[in-house]
Order: C-alpha cells, then sequence, then structure tokens
C-alpha cells in the first residue's frame, strides 16, 4: 500500500511542482525517476491496477496543477505504460529484467513527449531526467539481481 500511496502522490506533487515553479523544472526533472521506480512498484504488486492509480494521480493532477501539465503528464504516462504493459505481458524474462527492459523503452519516449508537450524539452532537462531515471530503475535491479542470486545461493 505505501507504494500505492507514494506514486499517486509523487504524480500529483510533481505536476503541481512543474505548474508552480516551472523555472525549477531541472529539479523536478530529477525528481522523475522515483516515480518510475515507484510506478514499478506498483506494477509489480498490483498487475493491472496500476492503470487505475495512474488514472487516479492524473485527475488529481488535473485538479491541482495547470491543464496543459496534467494533460502532457497523462499522455507520456500512457504510452509509457503501455510499453511497460507489452514488456511485463509478452516477456517471460525474469522480474527485474522486465523492470529494466520496460524503462529502457519507456523512460526516452516519457521523457520526450511530456517535456516536449509543456515546452521544456532542453539538453539539460532531458539529460537530468534521463539520468535519473535510468539511475533510479538501475539501482532497483541491482537490488531485485542480488536478492535472486541469494535466494540461489541459500536456497
Amino acid at each position: 500500500m505505501f507504494f500505492l500511496i507514494a506514486y499517486i502522490s509523487s504524480v500529483v506533487l510533481i505536476n503541481y511542482a512543474f505548474s508552480s515553479a516551472p523555472h525549477l523544472d531541472v529539479i523536478w526533472s530529477a525528481w522523475g525517476g522515483l516515480v518510475f521506480i515507484l510506478r514499478d512498484m506498483v506494477q509489480t504488486r498490483f498487475g493491472h491496477g496500476a492503470l487505475i492509480a495512474m488514472l487516479a494521480a492524473l485527475v488529481l493532477s488535473y485538479i491541482t496543477s495547470e491543464p496543459a501539465i496534467a494533460l502532457a503528464s497523462a499522455t507520456a504516462f500512457a504510452v509509457s505504460e503501455c510499453i511497460d504493459w507489452l514488456v511485463f505481458t509478452l516477456t517471460k524474462r525474469p522480474l527485474h529484467d522486465r523492470l529494466w527492459l520496460s524503462s529502457a523503452l519507456s523512460i526516452p519516449i516519457d521523457t520526450f513527449i511530456f517535456f516536449g508537450m509543456i515546452g521544456a524539452l532542453t539538453p539539460a532537462v532531458v539529460g537530468t531526467a534521463m539520468a535519473s531515471k535510468f539511475a533510479g530503475v538501475t539501482v532497483v535491479w541491482l537490488a531485485m539481481a542480488w536478492r535472486v542470486r541469494k535466494r540461489v545461493v541459500t536456497g
């Protein structure tokens, strides 16, 4: 339940932050890495329920943020969530590999859609967003891979 609440809250707060202080877009773009990690954790725990969490976050974002920010977020999340769904549905790789693969495919697309739609597609913002997102998912991947190896060795 923690990851679900943290995911919804983070989406709403980051969209509010982009709406209220767009000049700090590099800072907010770094925060985006956390949202991807939380989304993956919600995906692993609730499966397709992650879509309901995403919809709740986007409705709350529309209420609390500028409509253009909420629309950009909804569009980017919809596209990246479809990519994640395809990876999780079609591949039979271990969970930690599916998390990294889905992120490798969806992070660049999500980043370009969101920042392109809000007019903040600058090298600094894109670089920060992608670096934070890939760093976050890599940490999660390493932790999950370590747990799998530990189980194999002790099991």
